[in-house]
This record gives structure tokens, sequence and C-alpha cells, in this order.
């Protein structure tokens, strides 16, 4: 059978003149021809990649994605809490923060690695199970390693901005295993993020108080023997003592003085005054009484005398007349006549001198007084002075020790406050709700469809480039259209090749 392009040569193109050769030209419609000229390699080609994709793509299994939501709120373990003193206390990040900061833990490798440990190795992997087992130890850290790898990649955690939400979905073959990895995965989230943000800065606090506490009882033993060494049992106490011993010192001092200058006027006036009295003085002195003895007498008389005269008797006129002259002579103090006296020590000069005799006395107590309550003001005043010498180092070491003993109970406040957070959080996860839990899902994807329709068009891609290649690669002038273009000659006629005999 022959061609009708059979005719062309099967060597170079020729050449129209010396050292010039031509290449060929094609139109858009040459293509058509020249590629169903070579439709048997291109088919060839087409069918064996289109299999080999087919096959490939009957390879992939269907996987099953399952999913879940996380709701995540601001919580007290976001809350800073100062270790010691209060500054910054109460901040907390944005919402946005606390959104990644929860991814980044659903995400970590510890997390998957809790998963595989508590669902177990074999049932996540079931065909790798027996290479497991029969694995060393170092085998077995490294399958371990890769199947974490492994989840991670069929891991996925997104949050979609200004929302609370946490998006969470994992991806398995196995529809039920998918739902158990990530419903596992939640639950040791629920666990491990508390032991992130709660549990890290208590062994740095304890051990931090330990330290402190140790600096706060050498501190103690340093006050102690610094206390000793100056002889003093208690430093406030001692120097509020002397305080208030020279307070109460420096009054009676004053008091004392203000008496013995007193006490001192005192004698000054009494010695005047004693001066000016007689040391002795008449006590008693006895006067005549006859006249009025006499009257007495004659009164009674009269009155005797009346009892039996009239009153104008002779007898009672004679008696009248001598009560008469006996009063006339009293009047004229003519009766009078000194008596018997007696005279003794001046009782005022006395008391006088007895007093004066007290206050000297107490003058010179007072001076004696005076003097001892100097003695111990300049005692006390002395041990006030030491005491103030050695103040500055007593304040130093006192001082050392409030700072310690003050960040102790810090710490142990803060021991305490993050214990009770933690016993509380643990207790419970209100600021972290899972909205859906992960169920088992009944749609799984595969990509054998979308491997299947890329191997076809590969195929078909592969195929066309094949046959163009092939084209190109043949020697000489295709077609008539194509010689008449290349040559610039009109083609007149064509005639095929007959099929050579054998």
């Amino acid at each position: 059978m022959s061609s009708p392009y059979a005719w062309a040569p099967r060597t170079a193109a020729p050449s129209i003149g010396a050292g010039w050769t031509s290449r060929a030209r094609y139109a858009p419609a040459d293509f058509a021809t020249l590629l169903w000229r070579e439709r048997g390699l291109m088919a060839g080609v087409f069918g064996a990649i289109l299999f080999v994709s087919i096959l490939f793509a009957l390879t992939l299994k269907t996987n099953y994605t399952a999913e879940a939501s996380v709701l995540v709120r601001l919580g007290q373990e976001y809350v800073y809490e100062p270790r010691i003193g209060d500054a910054g206390k109460g901040l907390a990040p944005q919402n946005d923060q606390v959104i990644q900061t929860e991814v980044e833990i659903l995400r970590s490798d510890r997390l998957r690695r809790q998963v595989i440990a508590r669902i177990g190795y074999a049932r996540i992997f079931p065909k790798l199970a027996g290479r497991y087992a029969e694995a060393s130890t170092a085998e077995k850290q490294a399958l371990l390693a890769k199947a974490i790898v492994a989840l991670g990649a069929r891991l996925k955690v997104d949050s979609a901005p200004a929302t609370t939400v946490i998006h969470v979905s994992f991806e398995h073959p196995d529809a039920q295993m998918s739902a158990l990895i990530l419903n596992t995965l939640i639950q040791e989230y629920l666990v491990y993020r508390k032991q992130v943000l709660l549990d890290g800065a208590a062994p740095v606090t304890l051990e931090q108080r330990q330290v402190f506490e140790d600096r706060l009882a050498q501190a103690d033993a340093a006050l102690q023997a610094f206390l000793i060494q100056n002889n003093i049992g208690d430093f406030e106490a001692q120097r509020l003592s002397l305080n208030a011993l020279q307070t109460s010192l420096t009054d009676e001092s004053f008091r004392v003085r203000a008496r013995l200058r007193e006490v001192g006027g005192r004698l000054g006036e009494i010695a005047r005054q004693a001066g000016r009295q007689p040391a002795e003085v008449g006590l008693y002195r006895d006067n005549n009484a006859a006249a009025a003895d006499k009257l007495l007498a004659l009164k009674l008389e009269r009155e005797d005398l009346l009892g039996r005269y009239k009153p104008g008797a002779q007898p009672i006129q004679d008696v009248d007349l001598k009560i008469a002259q006996v009063e006339r002579m009293i009047r004229e103090g003519r009766s009078a006549s000194p008596g018997a006296s007696r005279t003794g020590l001046n009782p005022i000069h006395q008391a006088l001198q007895t007093e004066q005799i007290q206050l000297a006395a107490e003058a010179a107590s007072l001076r004696e007084r005076d003097a001892a309550l100097q003695a111990q003001m300049a005692e006390v005043t002395s041990s006030r002075l030491k005491l103030g010498e050695i103040e500055p180092g007593y304040q130093d070491l006192l001082r050392e020790r409030d700072i310690l003993a003050t960040n102790v109970r810090d710490l142990t406040v803060k021991v305490e406050s993050d214990a009770a957070s933690r016993a509380i959080a643990q207790g419970s996860n209100d600021t972290i709700r899972v909205v859906e839990a992960a169920t088992a899902p009944s749609k799984g994807s595969s990509l054998k469809k979308p491997v299947a329709i890329l191997g076809l068009l590969f195929a078909a891609f592969t195929a066309l480039c094949v046959g163009l290649i092939r084209v190109f690669l043949r020697p000489g002038v295709p077609t008539p259209s194509s010689a008449a273009r290349t040559f610039d000659l009109p083609v007149l006629a064509t005639a095929g090749l007959k099929t050579a005999r054998r």
C-alpha cells in the first residue's frame, strides 16, 4: 500500500544553492494531518500512562475526617500573678493571643505522643504493629517519632479571626479510629494544658522560697550573735526602756530640785521667824479675885435679907451701900492685886526649831537623792550612747532580716495561692468547653477520582508531546503545501510510492 506522501526522501531537505539548507515550514492545518499520522504511537503512550495512573489511583485509600470544636475563654491561668510584689498584677493577654496559645498546645508533639501511648501504636498503625512489637528500643523510638509526625500531618487545627472557637480535624482511613484519636487528643489536651499553664512556676517558686528561707535563717543567726556580743536581749525593748527611764529620771530630778529649792526657802524663812521669837514665855498668871468674891458674898447676903426684910429696911440699905462701894472699887481698879505667875519654853519657838531641823534633814536627803538621780542619768545616757553606736549595725541586720522575711511571706502566699488556683483549675475546665465532640464520619474522602483525572490529562498531554516530537524529528517535507512553503515553489503534482516488492 502506498501513501500519498511516501515520495518524500528519507534524507535531509534538498539544498538550493551552495551552502544553504532549507527548513520545513508548517501551517496549523498540517499538524492535524501529521498527528493523525502518529496516532498509533500516541495511542500507545496515552494508554500506558493512563493505565499506570488508574492503577495508582486504585491503590489510594478512602480517608475519613473527624471534626470537633473547642470554645476557649480567658481564665485565671492567663492572668499575670507576680512571684514577688504586686507589680503588673492582674494583666491578661488579648483573646487572639490566648487562642494562638491554645492552638500551639493542641499542635504540640508531646500531646500526640500521649495520644499514641493511650490508644496504642498497634491500633493506630495496624500494618506496622508487628514491626513495632519486634523492634528494639531505639527502633521503637524512631517509629514513634515517625508516628508523631504522621499524626501531625493528618491533624488540622485552625481558628477563625475574631472568634474564640478552635476547629480541630483528624484524617484516618478508619472512620471510628479518626473519631477516637480526635476525642482522645482533646481529652489529653484538657489535662496537658493545665500542666503547661499552671504547673510551670510552682517548682521555681518553691525553690526560690527555700533559698530565701535559708538566707533568713542565716540573717536570724547573725542578728542573735550581734545581740549576744553586745549583751542585749531585746534591742527595741531595751531602747524603749532606757528612753522611758531617762524621761522618768529627768522628771524626778526636776521634782527633787524644785522640792530642794522649796525646802531651802522655807528654812530661810523659819530661821528668820525663829530669831524673832523669844525662847521663854509666861505660861500663866493667877489674878486676885477677893473683891469679886466679896461682891458676890454681899449679893448673896442681900438676897438672904430680902427673905426676912422689906426692900426699904435698914439692913437691906446697909448691904446695898456695901455693894455699891465694892463695885466702885472694882471699877476703879483699886481691888486688883498681882497674883502668882509661871514662865516656860516658847512653844512657837520650839515648833519653828523642830520644823527647821526636819527641813534641814529633808534638804540633805533631797541633795543626796539629786546626786543619785544625776548618777543614774549619766549611766542611762552612757547606755543610750552605746546603743546609738551599735544601732546602725543592728538596723542593717534587722532590715535584711525583715526583707527576707517579707520575701518568704510573699512566696508562701504565692505558693498557697498557686496551689489553690491549681486545685480549682484541676477540678474544672470552665474556661475550656468542648462545643462539639468528634463523631465517626459517615462519608470519606478519596483522591482516586482526582488522581485518575490528572492521570488522564497527563497521559493526553504526554501523548501529544510524543506525537509532536515524532513529527518534528521526521526528515524531509511531509506535505505538498509544506514543500511549496519551504521551497517557495508551486507543487504541480504528487505521486505516491508503491510498496516495495520482496
